[in-house]
């Protein structure tokens, strides 16, 4: 029996071996992407939240334009007067003056109870709870009726002769009544911000210090603080901010700072509510600046650090219209077909 040379029986014979049995490939069932209808997600309840959100907001502002107790008048008349500004460079110079003292102060509060002396941590952690117990406004009145405690102060020997005295009423007087209560207030809790931030501080970064011999006064100076600063920043700032409004608490004392004098004004003429507003305006300037201040502090300690430093509203507005360039361009460019992977045969 001899074998068949028939090429046709041949072609349709299956052969041996493990594709005998294979199946014909099948056609793939995916579709062309190019046909798929792209559908974006619908977000009703964050649209209808907005809506809610805009329509209140053009109620308030709506309420500001046409109701006539705000009286824009009177708030145009002394926005800029010359009472209002001088009683404002009194708010900004009890906030440095106490911002200044309250963190040096604060600082040395802080190493006292990063030390391992009990002597100072027991010190500077009843001075943190007793500052921080008491309110800023007790304070204040304390301080400004010390001539009721202490007649005179006077320089020399402890639980011996003095040398020098001096009347308590003609040496602190009022302004430096308030700043005293501002400095020991703020000092308290600057004391925590500090400690806070050197605590974050890699324990390795002063062993090595150590290693090479630098100064135990030049390690806080040179290294921990500049790498703790990224730390106390944001928490300094609020405290700093808090501290600005918080001088409205010296009106007790009638020192001529901005609320003081709001209420001066509006107790003659009975303006309460724009005089009011007058004071809210210049308070939300202010605090914009600190905010603004702030952000570039701390944008100058964010450098070296394992995060890029954030970028400033220039830069990003810059982005913004090179990112719109971008965008045009692109969409002027014509669309060239792309050739097919095999090429032309």
């Amino acid at each position: 029996m001899g074998l068949s040379t028939d090429p046709a029986l041949a072609a349709t014979a299956p052969t041996s071996g493990a594709g005998a049995h294979a199946p014909p490939p099948a056609k793939s069932a995916r579709p062309d992407p190019a046909s798929l209808k792209v559908v974006p997600v619908r977000h009703y309840a964050r649209w209808a939240a907005a809506v809610a959100v805009a329509v209140l907001v053009a109620q308030f502002a709506h309420g500001l334009a046409t109701n006539p107790v705000w009286e824009w008048g009177v708030f145009s008349e002394y926005i800029l007067s010359e009472t209002i500004v001088q009683a404002v460079w009194v708010t900004l110079q009890l906030t440095a003056y106490a911002t200044v003292l309250g963190f040096l102060l604060g600082t040395v509060l802080a190493f006292m109870r990063l030390s391992h002396s009990p002597v100072l941590q027991t010190v500077a952690w009843t001075y943190i709870w007793i500052f921080r117990s008491i309110p800023m406004i007790v304070q204040l009145v304390f301080w400004f009726n010390l001539s009721a405690l202490y007649e005179r102060l006077g320089v020399g020997i402890p639980f011996g002769p003095v040398f020098w005295s001096v009347d308590s009423n003609s040496l602190i007087g009022t302004i430096g009544a308030a700043i005293i209560g501002l400095t020991l207030h703020q000092a308290a809790y600057a004391a925590e911000i500090v400690r806070g931030g050197v605590i974050a501080v890699d324990h390795g970064q002063l062993e090595a210090a150590a290693a090479l011999g630098i100064p135990r006064l030049r390690q806080i100076r040179r290294i921990v603080l500049p790498q703790a600063m990224r730390a106390i920043l944001p928490t300094a700032g609020n405290e700093i901010v808090g501290l600005l409004k918080g001088t409205s608490v010296v009106y007790v004392m009638a020192i001529g700072e901005l609320f003081y004098q709001v209420q001066v004004i509006y107790g003659r003429n009975g303006r309460v509510i724009p005089l009011l507003l007058v004071a809210t305006a210049w308070y939300v300037v202010l605090t914009s600046v600190l905010s603004v201040a702030q952000f570039y502090v701390e944008r100058h300690f964010a450098r070296g650090g394992s995060r890029t430093p954030p970028p400033t509203p220039l830069q990003r507005a810059r982005r913004f219209v090179r990112d719109l360039r971008t965008e045009a361009a692109r969409r002027d460019r014509p669309v060239v077909p792309l050739k097919p992977l095999g090429g032309n045969r």
